[in-house]
């Protein structure tokens, strides 16, 4: 079992500067205290991973790129990223160190999707995927690529497509509301009625509003 402090460890040395030392010597020289916002929570709140599964992931996802080359496969199932042809909004953000935007710019060449959208946004790892519409100092470029079309390299993309002020999320929503039917699909029940398991609460649970 991979616990949880672990794998917080292994991130923080992607970054050691800012993830590690620069925190040690702000409050354990300096005595400093840094207020928690939300976001640190959330992001210290890990959880523990099968080992078997971290294994796999590591091995097959990283040291031997089985998704990318069509080799990977799932409960009996092998898994071409080439059959994947319907409309994709793929988002990136600048200063990512554990996913580097121009390494997720690459799935664009591995699929073959008749609409793909790439969005690249500002902020890091974690910051930059959760950027709300109350973020002013936010912005994103986005660029979509038909069918037939010759995808960017990011170098163009860069120079080609210009910033666009705010959050990303509305420009998703817009995306997502533009390749919608009007037609409702009701939520799927919750708990589990034929185990006889019923809900606990309403969404979102009292979890995340402990203290």
């Amino acid at each position: 079992m991979l616990e949880s402090r672990q794998m917080g460890g292994a991130f923080q040395l992607l970054r050691t500067y800012d993830l590690l030392w620069a925190p040690t010597i702000g409050t354990y020289l300096r005595g400093e205290r840094v207020g928690v916002n939300d976001l640190m929570s959330w992001n210290a709140d890990g959880t523990r991973m099968a080992y078997r599964m971290h294994t796999d992931y590591l091995h097959q996802l990283y040291l031997n790129n089985d998704l990318a080359e069509g080799r990977y496969v799932a409960n009996g199932e092998q898994l071409e990223l080439s059959d994947i042809r319907v409309p994709m909004f793929v988002v990136g953000t600048e200063t990512d160190h554990v996913a580097p935007w121009r390494s997720v710019y690459k799935v664009g060449k591995l699929v073959r999707s008749t609409d793909y959208t790439f969005c690249l946004t500002s902020g890091g790892h974690n910051a930059g995927i959760i950027s709300g519409p109350q973020h002013p100092k936010r912005r994103h470029r986005v660029h979509t690529s038909r069918s037939g079309a010759r995808l960017l390299s990011p170098d163009k993309y860069l120079e080609k497509v210009e910033p666009l002020p705010g959050s990303w999320w509305p420009t998703w929503a817009k995306w997502l509301e533009e390749r919608s039917s009007a037609r409702k699909v009701a939520p799927p029940s919750m708990g589990a009625p034929k185990q006889g398991l019923k809900p606990l609460g309403k969404a979102p649970g009292t979890y995340v509003l402990a203290r």
